[in-house]
């Protein structure tokens, strides 16, 4: 049931964000060999009728894990069938730009109404760092940080929400004692220096026991659950921000990442605590490949972005063989980090 809960998900956000590009490519009459959900052997495949001009094969394909719009000149002319008029190559900077863009921006687009939806069903907690819960004989109480209060700043990091505010505990940290700015229910602005309490995990592993935790007061109705979608979307965008940040600092391990065999795990710990769970782990979700596809680096749509931009400076096209070739090197690489941290996902079950 995991893994079919898995492959749903996945196949709904490559879905939506091929979509956008599909759609986007149509409007501006770019040829699209095919569009495919999955990967591999065909294993159904379709055509529109002669007469609807549509020469576009639609297929579902073996393996779930990807999907892509095939569309006819995407670097370069590489078609002689094709009329130049519809080489992707060939159309305006702005429509190469929303075709690439679109993507991210379906994948952005679901999880805002995924977002919407669950916290229009079943309500939201706030999202502001307000301290509902500090209890006793921990280092926050102990500190004299008290509920209510609301953390502003960790560690050199501007804080304004619980998923911002986990990350930052949870990077690198070589110093013993974190650095709070706290803001007061009297509106006054204090520092504060915690040294977290060692504790010891269901598996034996140190772990850093702060003492403080969100509010548990649900907010309902229809205006809060558009501030909550838009809200918790900035929110989770600027925790990925600081994730990849991270990353090329050191202050995160690639370990920290999960890969597909990863997502299983997760998956399946999510669906025990029903489908609200499942809704914000697929909004989430879309947001991070969403996030991802925009990085301006090699076989990313905001790779293929950053030369249009070079494109805009330069005020001539980028080579169409040196783009080829970074977009293979990018595309090689990505394949190589998804393998490691596959391997490493296996390694933890053991």
């Amino acid at each position: 049931m995991t893994l079919i809960i898995l492959v749903l998900i996945l196949g709904l956000l490559i879905f939506v964000h091929e979509l956008g590009h599909f759609i986007f490519a149509k409007k501006f009459g770019v040829h699209v060999y095919e569009f495919a959900l999955g990967m591999g052997p065909k294993i159904f495949s379709f055509k529109r009728k002669k007469e609807t001009g549509d020469p576009t094969i639609y297929s579902l394909r073996l393996l779930p894990i990807g999907g892509f719009c095939a569309m006819a000149g995407e670097v370069g002319e590489d078609d002689q069938k094709i009329k130049k008029s519809e080489f992707m190559c060939n159309k305006s900077k702005l429509e190469r730009l929303l075709i690439l863009a679109s993507g991210v921006i379906f994948n952005f687009l679901l999880a805002i109404i995924l977002l919407f939806l669950q916290s229009l069903i079943w309500g939201n907690p706030n999202q502001e760092s307000i301290i509902g819960y500090a209890p006793e004989n921990h280092p926050i109480s102990d500190a004299g940080i008290e509920e209510g209060d609301k953390v502003i700043a960790l560690n050199g990091y501007k804080v304004n929400t619980w998923d911002k505010l986990t990350v930052v505990l949870n990077l690198k940290h070589k110093k013993d004692s974190y650095d709070f700015k706290i803001k007061k229910t009297d509106g006054s602005v204090k520092d504060y220096k915690i040294t977290p309490r060692l504790d010891k995990n269901e598996d034996g592993d140190s772990i850093k026991v702060f003492g403080l935790g969100a509010g548990s007061e649900v907010q309902t109705g229809v205006i809060n659950a558009i501030k909550f979608a838009f809200t918790k979307f900035w929110s989770i965008i600027t925790t990925m921000a600081i994730i990849i940040g991270s990353l090329f600092t050191g202050k995160l391990e690639l370990s920290s990442l999960s890969g597909p065999v990863g997502m299983y795990a997760i998956v399946g710990e999510t669906a025990k605590h029903g489908i609200q769970s499942l809704i914000y782990l697929t909004a989430y979700l879309s947001i991070n490949l969403g996030f991802i596809n925009a990085i301006p680096l090699p076989a990313f749509d905001g790779g293929r972005i950053l030369f249009i931009g070079i494109e805009a400076i330069n005020k001539k096209k980028v080579d169409a063989n040196i783009e080829n070739i970074l977009h293979t090197i990018g595309f090689i690489l990505l394949i190589i980090l998804m393998i490691y941290i596959t391997v490493m996902d296996v390694w933890k079950f053991f």
